[in-house]
């Protein structure tokens, strides 16, 4: 057994061989995985090998392209057969609601290069003759995909990975793995002990035990997932007696199901609701092609529909039932990339969708391991999107509804109630009762936005869909109301938004924004560190406030802080709530080893409340004896004040585009703060506003997010951040990047568009942009703007289409809109009332 390795892989399932493939392929032949048993033996050999196109993730779905074109040139690579069925799928709309729903979606595939094509029902007839088509509105089908034999699939893999020089060791178990003191890792086994640069865990159900080995908390935990082969069906043999093409991949989406032929017979799968989460401590260490008791009585409700829709299915009998383990986490995406934490150790775990996800998630992940990042987004995979709050009650009961809620409809303003609430900030009463209705974010509560006093919607009156998955809505409460409605258009809550803007715009408004990530920097070599690493200057002068980006060293976006120092030689840097754990891993991972600076995060220890509006200086001069004017606050500046008898430091900023500032705290004086701004507030129209009336004006004033307008995929300048990038201030990480991009030309533009003509939709991001039907571009945001009165997005187009004035083309739901792009900051370009 080989003693040293560039990498370490662990795991002997699609998505591990994958790993070890794409890692020799990047040059690191000298890299080895380890399999406790057989390759295959933990979920893979039960997968039913779907390659579903269909995500409406940008990332994820990008992974899902390159899986399905790759497997087909592996196969041509080894010599192996992999499988592969291209028989396409089909996926059907039995509401308006769901049609949206693939209207949005197709609108991202053509962004990233995936073939969607529309089918009426009588064209669902034509290639899935066994299926009615009563009920049916439309269907999208996907000509590329189909099905692959999983445990072939993994043995051309594995030969690919061999033919280049990798390294394979079956029966063999990793017993622990431990960190040297000069950054190697000691990966022991039962045959012997590797040094490796690098660890990958791709370890499937094994996920958490492997994670123990180094102290980490893998937010992964496998579900038990059935589905049932049928006997041999006379049609479906006479289909292939006849030498007819095998019927695709059916998935009647609505009723949670999907279907396709299987040695002459019919493979149903459903996701049902009440799936059990298994292996909460792990598989026991002998565990290899483990299947679980079956439970047909909880499928019933799938099986009925299914006979419903294809008759067939119920005329033959069962051959088999598989139960087997599937790994999920709370939000039902995979986790591919750096560990928290730890340096060179790296995750591939989580992927309820394996088989599909496999080729790219290797793919991207030796990138990210050779190259030092990936080169597509990875920001909803990234497996610091979670973080400690994550225990094993929360796991449990968000990855069971993960795993129900496979073909539920996913809004883009949906709300899953799953373990909430968790985090909440002291004043989540008070908005509460305010009408505060809300989202989650990292396990925080947030207000998205207030409905008026009594304000609720009986569930019992809506005309809902007659189909097993049908709800629009959060959970009604004890008398079957609820607040909101979900959808693809602007839905119930749309006007009471535009009222928040409208008292923010006119009046004053309080918000809460608690959940920022925050760190503090202190140490002898704070301030030349944070130079080194960010592209702003970091403020001169104690008390002033930037705006500042970590870049990738190719010049992408990877986070963004506001910098302000506080103290002497102390810095505060806020950054997004959803990313806290991401953006603070990558600064302890850049952190000098010197010990000249020192990193303290206090994201738990800070609240902050947002007073913004043209009367906010009217209200804190009511709470403080520190002058508000112009002259002695301006903006762009911070101070600690007084606030009534608490205390808070006072940063002139925030994302609305209005006179305010936040008010960053100590988080148990919040409900003492929250009270007195109220009270002050009251003769000037103060009234409490949320995330999205916040979002809305943030689009008025091109304000970017990470990952939208900001990402690893866009160079900083293409993101149109010139303002906030200073080559010429030193060395920073992604500088040269920066420079060469800037003499070799963007490849994008980032632009402002009026959308002409809609009155029910706006975009949401990944919109198609069209010129005279040629694909130039895609939004990143969109929405309306309320002080503005029209329908805006945000958008990165091909440079020659971006100047001010072009008319464009964009795709919403279905349906092409003219665009025009505008100027960029279209409400309040001077930023007057900012600086008012």
């Amino acid at each position: 057994m080989k003693t040293h390795a560039r990498a370490v892989v662990i795991g002997g399932g699609v998505v591990g061989v994958s790993t070890l493939y794409h890692l020799a392929k990047k040059g690191w032949t000298d890299s080895v995985l380890i399999e406790r048993k057989e390759l295959t033996s933990g979920s893979t050999w039960h997968a039913a090998g779907l390659l579903p196109l269909f995500n409406l993730s940008y990332s994820v779905g990008q992974i899902h392209k390159y899986s399905v074109k790759f497997y087909q040139e592996l196969q041509e690579e080894t010599g192996l057969n992999v499988g592969f069925s291209n028989c396409t799928n089909i996926r059907l709309a039995r509401t308006k609601d769901r049609w949206d729903e693939y209207m949005y979606y197709a609108s991202v595939a053509e962004t990233i290069g995936v073939p969607v094509k529309l089918l009426t029902p009588d064209e669902v007839k034509e290639v899935w003759p066994l299926a009615e088509t009563d009920g049916i509105l439309g269907a999208i089908q996907h000509p590329d995909d189909g099905y692959i034999q999983p445990a072939d699939l993994t043995q051309a893999l594995a030969k690919g990975a061999r033919d280049m020089g990798a390294t394979i060791y079956r029966y063999t178990a990793v017993t622990d793995i431990e960190q040297l003191p000069d950054g190697k890792w000691l990966v022991k086994t039962d045959k012997g002990d590797i040094t490796a640069d690098h660890v990958v865990s791709a370890s499937g159900s094994f996920a958490a035990k492997t994670g123990k080995m180094v102290g980490l908390t893998v937010p992964v935990v496998p579900v038990e997932h059935q589905y049932i082969v049928t006997e041999p069906h006379p049609a479906v043999m006479e289909r292939k007696a006849k030498g007819l093409p095998e019927m695709g991949v059916l998935r009647e989406s609505d009723s949670s199901w999907y279907m396709r032929e299987e040695n002459g017979g019919l493979l149903l799968g459903p996701y049902e609701v009440g799936a059990p989460v298994c292996y909460q401590d792990g598989p026991s260490d002998e565990s290899e092609y483990e299947l679980f008791q079956e439970d047909l009585e909880r499928l019933m409700p799938y099986i009925e529909t299914a006979i419903a829709r294809v008759p067939a299915f119920g005329e033959v009998g069962i051959k088999k039932v598989y139960n087997g383990a599937i790994a999920y986490t709370p939000d039902g995406n995979p986790i591919i990339g750096p560990a928290p934490g730890l340096r060179n150790f790296w995750l591939n775990e989580g992927h309820s969708f394996g088989v599909t996800a496999a080729g790219g998630a290797g793919w991207q992940l030796a990138e990210w391991i050779v190259e030092g990042e990936p080169s597509i987004d990875m920001m909803g995979v990234d497996p610091r999107r979670f973080g400690p709050y994550v225990t094993e009650g929360y796991l449990k009961e968000k990855a069971e509804e993960a795993y129900a809620d496979v073909f539920s409809v996913h809004y883009p303003d949906e709300e899953r109630g799953g373990a909430r609430p968790l985090k909440r900030s002291p004043s989540y009463d008070r908005q509460k009762a305010l009408g505060g209705v809300f989202g989650s974010v990292y396990g925080w509560e947030r207000a998205n936005w207030f409905a008026p006093e009594g304000y609720a919607i009986d569930v019992a009156s809506l005309d809902k869909p007659d189909v097993l998955l049908n709800q629009n809505h959060p959970d009604p409460d004890a008398n079957g109301k609820v607040q909101e409605l979900w959808s693809f258009r602007r839905s119930n809550y749309f006007e009471h938004v535009g009222n928040e803007v409208k008292n923010v715009t006119n009046n004053v408004g309080l918000l809460d924004m608690s959940a920022f990530a925050k760190m503090e920097v202190t140490g002898s070599g704070a301030r030349q560190w944070l130079e080194s690493i960010l592209a702003n200057r970091v403020p001169k002068k104690q008390g002033r406030v930037a705006l500042s980006h970590l870049l990738t060293p190719q010049g992408g976006v990877q986070s963004e802080f506001t910098v302000y120092e506080w103290k002497p030689g102390t810095f505060y840097l806020v950054s997004a709530g959803a990313y806290e754990n991401i953006d603070h891993d990558y600064l302890y991972k850049l952190a000098p080893k010197d010990g000249s600076v020192t990193l303290r995060p206090i994201t738990q220890k800070y609240g902050v409340l947002v007073l913004a509006g043209p009367n906010s200086r009217k209200v804190l001069q009511k709470l403080t004896r520190t002058s508000l004017s112009n002259a002695d606050f301006p903006w762009l500046t911070g101070k600690e004040i007084s606030v009534g008898t608490a205390t808070a430091h006072a940063l002139r900023v925030n994302f609305v585009g209005e006179l305010g500032w936040e008010l960053h705290h100590p988080i148990e004086q919040q409900n003492t703060i929250y009270d007195l701004v109220m009270e002050a507030g009251a003769e000037f129209g103060i009234k409490p506003f949320g995330i999205r009336a916040m979002s809305s004006m943030g689009l008025e004033k091109s304000y970017r997010l990470i990952p939208r307008e900001m990402s690893v995929e866009y160079n900083a300048l293409e993101s149109g951040l010139d303002r906030f990038v200073h080559p010429s201030k030193g060395e920073f990480i992604g500088r040269d990047a920066v420079v060469a991009a800037q003499e070799k030309g963007l490849r994008w533009n980032f632009v402002t568009l009026e959308v002409h003509g809609v009155d029910d939709a706006d975009a949401r991001g990944s919109e198609a942009i069209h010129k005279d039907g040629k694909l130039v571009g895609r939004a990143t945001n969109g929405g309306f703007a309320w002080r503005l009165n029209k329908s805006i997005a945000l958008a990165m187009v091909k440079p020659e289409y971006s100047a001010v004035g072009t008319e464009l083309e964009i795709s919403i739901l279905g349906k092409d809109y003219k665009v025009t792009i505008i100027p960029e900051s279209p409400f309040d370009p001077e930023n007057e009332r900012l600086r008012g």
